[in-house]
């Protein structure tokens, strides 16, 4: 057998080198077999060597034989791998030509679609500077006013802090008092001298009295009213930080108005005033000063009615001014009803001296329709007769000569709404 190699065993084909495996197999069965036989027959030292050595050699085969082995599997491995990468390359290189047009492509058409979005939001973007302009200008704009107003507040709080100091003294809560009474009384339509007098003067047994009003009422009655301001207490009130200081000037407030109600009734404005009911409005210029002594001591009213004052706040007040001018419409109603009636009784007595002079004419134009038919009657019969000869005689007249029309006397035919209507004249001749 000729010896093997790595070169001729490369060279050899596949089939072959897979006899030569298969040989190699069978050798190796016959060898033992072979063993075993010298074994049997006593030979066992000189085959173990041929044995050792055969080994040797089929290892030494079996080595080359997987070197080759490896060679060429290696070779193919590395001649399978160039294939593959190549043809992975060219078919990469042409999904990525497929997928660059395709991307293209999905790009155009997703810039198609995003141009609107891309448009909608520019115009968003600008709409929302111009709103983000107007927020500033707007914020500006509340800022300077928030600005104004909180001076104004200031001057306000500082107004009201001398009003305040003012209505602590006692005659500018008096002329307030007043002018407050005397503005509502205007702008319950009332005129001053004429359906109210401020601060008349009354005679009486404890000297010369001045109320601040008398109201003019219908029937020649009036109405005596005072105003009073009680504020020195509810002032200091309103001023308290503590709950007990604020209660002890409100029971204070409570008893200055008790105090003028007192004062009040001892004038007995009713006895002076002879046209007046027996009772005086005292008026306190503000709801909430009487509320004030109201919550604190409700018994002020009760104690007003008894000592014959009646107790009016502004609302009230004005209740009670629009009473007493419906009063006064009232009366001048029956004052014009008055008048109405005579007026009414005037005019018929002259529409019946009309009336008979309107019968008079009738008659009288009946009898002159009656003596104008008779002479127009006489006319046809015995003047036109003769003149009528003159064109017979051959007379040849510039105009002829008109024939006057008698005067028909009809009867007018009288609707319902004319039966009390007066009786007609004659009708005229329409010729």
């Amino acid at each position: 057998m000729a010896e093997l190699n790595l070169d001729t065993l490369l060279t050899l084909p596949l089939g072959e080198v897979l006899a030569l495996i298969g040989g190699a197999l069978l050798l190796g069965g016959l060898v033992g077999w072979l063993v075993t036989g010298l074994l049997r027959g006593r030979r066992i030292s000189s085959l173990e060597t041929a044995i050792e050595m055969e080994r040797r050699n089929h290892e030494q085969r079996i080595a080359e034989m997987d070197h080759v082995f490896g060679s060429l599997a290696a070779d193919a491995l590395k001649s399978n791998n160039q294939a593959f990468l190549q043809l992975a390359k060219e078919s990469l290189g042409q999904l990525h030509v497929r997928s660059q047009a395709d991307m293209e492509k999905r790009e155009q058409s997703v810039s198609s679609l995003v141009q609107p979005i891309r448009e909608a939001l520019q115009r968003s973007e600008q709409q929302m500077a111009q709103i983000e302009n107007d927020r500033r200008q707007a914020y500006g704009a509340l800022h300077k006013h928030l600005e104004e107003m909180a001076d104004t507040q200031r001057r306000l709080q500082g107004e009201t802090r001398n009003l305040v100091q003012a209505l602590r003294r006692p005659e500018v809560r008096g002329q307030w008092g007043e002018m407050t009474l005397r503005r509502l009384v205007e702008l319950s339509g009332m005129v001053n001298h004429c359906d109210f007098t401020e601060q008349p003067s009354a005679q009486g047994e404890g000297g010369v009295s001045r109320p601040d009003m008398v109201v003019r009422l219908p029937a020649g009655r009036e109405l005596v009213l005072d105003a009073k301001t009680p504020l020195d207490a509810y002032l200091s009130a309103t001023e308290a930080s503590d709950a007990a200081d604020r209660e002890r000037f409100l029971k204070d407030h409570a008893r200055n108005l008790r105090a003028r109600i007192k004062e009040l009734a001892a004038k007995a404005y009713w006895e002076q005033f002879p046209r007046a009911p027996d009772f005086v409005i005292l008026f306190i210029p503000g709801d909430q000063f009487l509320n004030a002594a109201l919550e604190t001591d409700p018994t002020i009213l009760e104690n007003a009615l008894t000592q014959r004052i009646v107790l009016a706040t502004p609302t009230s007040l004005v209740a009670l001014l629009r009473a007493v001018a419906f009063g006064w419409r009232q009366e001048a109603l029956a004052e014009n009803a008055e008048r109405i009636r005579d007026v009414g009784e005037s005019l018929f007595q002259r529409l019946t001296a009309f009336a008979g002079h309107l019968s008079r004419l009738g008659r009288s134009l009946e009898g002159a329709v009656s003596n104008y038919n008779k002479a127009v009657g006489s006319f046809d019969a015995k003047v036109l007769p003769g003149a009528r000869r003159f064109s017979e005689l051959g007379l040849k007249p510039k105009k002829e000569l008109e024939e006057p029309a008698q005067i028909e006397l009809g009867t007018r035919e009288v609707s319902t709404n004319e039966k009390d209507a007066p009786e007609p004249g004659p009708k005229p001749d329409p010729d």
